[in-house]
């Protein structure tokens, strides 16, 4: 009774929370939920499959509590937890331009850094910075900006503070990516922020990567920062709202149309 209830809750309000009805049928991807209303209605949530396990435990609780406690008035806020969490992990499609030399957003959120940097993390030259900050209310699946190979990959263990913080880039846990493109290095480093203390990273060296990739992702709230060669034309300032794989951060000279 707990799950059905449950599902009709998600069933009722997906719709409005994860996306958008198509007509006709819509084969489902591996690792997403699906609501068919007189097979002509489809309601895609495509949900990280890192995810799960918090899905699985929170809709777990939600059973006991309903059934230990069979109030409804009791059983609204695990309800809208789970409903929350199924939420954050989304892990929408995006559409991703691919005209040659443009470097995309690495994640959802609000640029909250646009800057010059005399070195870079890993590559150690110049570079033009831009920090992307996600809060528990962002899509916090990464993307590459670029198309490349991982030539190298670095861990740091670190503090936990509020990510939207300058010296959250440095101080905080975080993993430093450096991506060889045509266009030259990128670095993308994912920082954990306050809440968040996991981060997935799905990037090994010497892997290969395309423009708009997924490649991992922050749990509960976090920052990506993003180092560009000096020679990109950054098309972003600070306050912006960027959405992964498809907001253009900057142009770069470029020989090939998918860097």
């Amino acid at each position: 009774m707990p799950g059905f209830f449950l599902q009709k809750v998600l069933n009722r309000y997906s719709l409005y929370w994860f996306g958008r009805g198509v007509t006709g049928p819509h084969p489902v991807r591996r690792g997403e939920l699906r609501y068919d209303r007189r097979s002509e209605e489809t309601v895609r949530i495509p949900i990280a499959r890192e995810g799960w396990p918090f899905i699985a435990a929170f809709a777990g609780g939600t059973a006991l509590i309903a059934a230990f406690c069979p109030s409804v008035v009791g059983d609204i806020p695990p309800v809208l937890l789970t409903l929350w969490c199924v939420w954050f992990f989304r892990d929408p499609e995006r559409a991703t331009p691919q005209e040659a030399g443009l470097l995309i957003a690495p994640a959802d959120g609000r640029v909250v850094a646009v800057e010059e940097v005399a070195a870079a993390p890993l590559s150690g030259q110049p570079a033009r910075k831009v920090s992307i900050f996600m809060n528990v209310f962002s899509v916090h699946v990464n993307r590459m900006p670029a198309a490349g190979r991982i030539q190298r990959q670095v861990y740091h263990p670190g503090r936990f503070l509020n990510a939207a913080l300058d010296k959250a880039s440095l101080e905080n846990e975080r993993m430093e990516l450096l991506l060889v493109t045509d266009a030259g290095p990128v670095v993308v480093v994912q920082v954990a922020g306050l809440v968040a203390r996991r981060i997935v990273c799905r990037a090994g060296e010497g892997s290969q990567w395309l423009r708009g990739e997924r490649f991992g992702l922050i749990r509960f709230g976090s920052r990506v920062d993003l180092y560009l060669p000096r020679t990109a034309q950054v098309s972003l300032n600070i306050g912006d709202r960027t959405r992964a794989g498809e907001t253009i951060v900057a142009q770069v000279e470029s020989s090939r149309a998918n860097v």
